[in-house]
């Protein structure tokens, strides 16, 4: 709610809290209706409380993604979580810039493998996300 309250533009809601707590700040940060996309890097959700999450989500019209999600890329625009890996892996791959490939996977290590397999084999990513 504070950190609402400072940047009351805000839309996306990166969560890194632990499984521990990713449930109850994730439910709150979906009562703020400038929230638009919440993503949930944390692994070890229980099912019931992933489930609710998505009902909420899907009620208040919000995109989510994970839990268990690296994130995403949008090379040469955003990156939400550990998507590509450290810097040295982002040059390597080019996902500093646009290409013309998109991607979802349901795996943080797969995404980041067709990060390198779609650079090496195309003009780049164009847009990837692991949902988680």
């Amino acid at each position: 709610a504070e950190a609402v309250k400072k940047h009351p533009k805000v839309t996306v809601f990166i969560n890194f809290a632990s499984f521990r707590s990713v449930y109850e700040t994730s439910m709150e940060a979906m009562t703020h209706p400038s929230i638009k996309t919440v993503a949930i890097i944390a692994e070890g959700v229980p099912e019931q409380q992933t489930r609710e999450l998505v009902q909420v989500a899907e009620e208040r019209g919000v995109g989510m993604i994970g839990p268990a999600t690296v994130g995403g890329i949008k090379p040469g625009c955003l990156r939400i979580g550990n998507t590509g890996g450290m810097l040295d892996n982002i040059v390597m791959s080019r996902l500093y810039r646009p290409g013309s490939v998109a991607y979802v996977s349901k795996s943080g290590g797969m995404s980041n493998e067709l990060n390198n397999i779609v650079c090496r084999n195309s003009d780049g990513v164009f847009e990837g996300v692991a949902i988680g």
